[in-house]
């Protein structure tokens, strides 16, 4: 089983099981049932477009001049035929004809200039605004804490980010112009055509309820369609992303026929969701055509005997059609913008979803300010559990005095990572408090703890860039000189000036290019580079060979020295630096004192540890 496949429970298969893990919370609910999050949606677009309220109400006078000159050609189509054509059959004058041309050639020269100018106005606010949404999502999922992203997985983390917000970009682009020319038009042409003649117009009213029932339906069956659209479309990238992240495990444990198998069932789940999509507009849009094309027809035979009855003009008739065929037109572009705006809406209210999500770990409305921080560490029965009934520390007291360097060791889920992240305040207790100097952790902005609590893993993550980059990750502003400082201080100079371009040598995709040592050499240099008063080493060695953990050794007596350090290993190398030993059980402490001092207590679990590990080494 790898990290990209969760287990199945009893009586499922890995499909349903995957598919129940990753669906997004409301996406099978009833439309009803989601009215919260349209209202989420709603205030979140509302937010979005408020800077730009002037610009917009510019863009819709803009819009409807447009719309104005283009309604206005088939009145002018009228009067040429009626009033321009009969006097240059007659006596030959060219005047009224004349003037008609010129009218329509002010009319197309308003509407393409205005539509020009609408293309380019609108573009930049859509720009703009996509540009706020990025910069939200953005700034929110780093805000959110450790629980969340731990929770949430890096598929729908890049779901959201890429794919519903290009499904926003659609609707701001296409759908809003779409949507108010189709209005307009429709409301414009209704309008002309009882205008011009009430009983032709009558004719075309019968069909207005056909019309109106063909949209009502299309409007629902799309609005649940397309919400199943974005969540299968979150799947897909879901399941794309976690098996690259994974690949390697993925290929050692031959995974990929398995993996490609889920990955071609929820690909085919959404090519079917997409094809019920297209089933409807199948539906909808030759139903459409169909209705404007029997009113067409009845409209021409009735006006076509008004005409020979010499109750109506030809004119009158030419320029009914035309507005007849513009009424139907924006049918097509309504099931259009439809389309655009279920997948924009089913997006927005996922991102709002995301926005709505207030971090575990917030900061305090009033900070305490921290004075020289010294780095004592206690916690004042602190009762902590990852799940509700289930806790990992069921009461701990524990003070660690500045400077002093803690070995925490014990078995696995002895809780020794839940202490660290306590520490770093990745979690708040549910009980009790954890304090520095004094201070609870929870009165002190995150800004201020991170700068002084300082957390290094086994997994070393190195971001893209530079090595002098990665060393300087926790502060961006150290010159050249003291990246290099840093570096030589954990012995990590040597082979960085080894590289091909030595402190600009690109580490490659999370560090691939470096072995495991080096990659921890350099989260040690960052660490040191970040001077924390507190420095947290979580299982820092675990994943080093012999010569690898001894040259990091040396390092460690650098790093941690004047500093409150808490030391997670397995490997009890790591504990002969230490000033002090917690052996952990069940979240509680059993063992504590100096490591001699424990290792000298027969029938002492440290020291019965200590006897297994040098056996091992035998």
């Amino acid at each position: 089983m790898t990290a990209t496949e969760p287990r199945a429970e009893p009586g499922t298969d890995g499909h349903t099981a995957w598919r129940g893990r990753f669906a997004e919370r409301t996406d099978d609910l009833p439309i009803d049932e989601n009215l919260p999050r349209r209202r989420e949606a709603r205030a979140l677009l509302g937010s979005l477009l408020r800077p730009y309220r002037l610009p917009i109400a510019l863009l819709a006078v803009v819009v409807v001049v447009e719309n104005a000159a283009r309604l206005g050609v088939p009145l002018l189509v009228k009067r040429g035929i009626d009033v321009g054509i009969p006097p240059l059959l007659g006596t030959g004058a060219t005047g009224p004809l004349l003037a008609v041309i010129a009218a329509l050639c002010a009319l197309v020269a308003i509407q393409a200039g205005s539509r020009m100018y609408f293309l380019r106005r609108s573009g930049r606010i859509g720009q703009r605004v996509l540009l706020e949404l990025r910069r939200r999502v953005f700034r929110h999922f780093q805000r959110l804490d450790v629980a969340f992203h731990e929770r949430y997985t890096s598929g729908r983390v890049v779901s959201r980010s890429t794919n519903d917000v290009e499904a926003i970009q659609d609707m701001l682009e296409t759908g809003f112009d779409s949507l108010i020319t189709a209005v307009l038009t429709l409301g414009g042409t209704a309008v002309l055509l009882v205008t011009l003649d009430l009983r032709l117009g009558a004719v075309c009213l019968l069909a207005f309820p056909v019309l109106v029932a063909l949209v009502w339906w299309f409007r629902t069956e799309s609005a649940k369609t397309y919400r199943k659209v974005r969540e299968s479309a979150a799947l897909v990238i879901v399941q794309f992303v976690e098996t690259m992240t994974g690949i390697k495990a993925v290929q050692a444990y031959r995974r990929e026929r398995r993996n490609q198998e889920i990955f071609e069932q929820v690909a085919d789940d959404y090519r079917d969701i997409n094809e019920k999509t297209f089933r409807l507009l199948a539906i909808f849009m030759p139903g459409v055509k169909l209705v404007g094309n029997i009113t067409t027809g009845v409209v021409l035979l009735y006006g076509g005997y008004l005409v020979l009855s010499e109750q109506m003009t030809i004119g009158t008739l030419t320029a009914f059609l035309l507005y007849l065929r513009m009424f139907f037109e924006p049918m097509q572009e309504i099931s259009q913008f439809f389309n655009t705006f279920q997948s924009a809406s089913s997006a927005l209210e996922k991102l709002a979803g995301v926005l709505a999500e207030q971090p575990g770990i917030r900061d305090p409305e009033r900070p305490v300010a921290l004075p020289a921080v010294r780095g004592e560490i206690a916690f004042h029965g602190v009762r902590f559990g990852y799940v509700e009934g289930r806790d990992v520390l069921p009461g701990l007291d524990l003070t660690v005095p500045a400077g002093q360097t803690v070995a925490l060791v014990g078995t696995t889920g002895a809780g020794k990572t839940t202490i660290a992240k306590l520490v770093a305040r990745f979690y708040d207790p549910n009980e009790g408090a954890v304090t520095l100097d004094g201070i609870d952790l929870r009165d002190i902005a995150q800004r201020d703890l991170r700068r002084h609590v300082v957390m290094v893993t086994q997994e070393n993550f190195m971001f893209d860039g530079t090595v002098a980059d990665n060393i300087r990750f926790g502060r961006p502003d150290a010159s050249d000189a003291e990246v290099a400082a840093a570096a030589a201080a954990v012995g990590a100079d040597r082979f960085i000036e080894a590289l091909p371009d030595g402190y600009d040598t690109d580490v490659a995709k999370r560090g691939g290019r470096l072995s495991a040592g080096q990659r921890q050499l350099i989260a040690f240099a960052r660490a040191f580079l970040a001077d924390p008063a507190v420095l947290i080493l979580d299982e820092a060695t675990s994943s080093l060979d012999i010569p690898s953990e001894r040259m990091v050794q040396r390092a460690l007596e650098t790093v941690l020295a004047q500093r409150t350090a808490l030391v997670i290993a397995h490997r009890l190398s790591t504990v002969r630096i230490a000033d002090r030993v917690l052996v952990l059980e069940d979240g509680r402490i059993v063992e504590d004192g100096p490591p001699a001092e424990l290792i000298s207590r027969s029938g002492g679990r440290y020291a019965a540890l200590h006897r297994a590990w040098v056996d091992s080494l035998a």
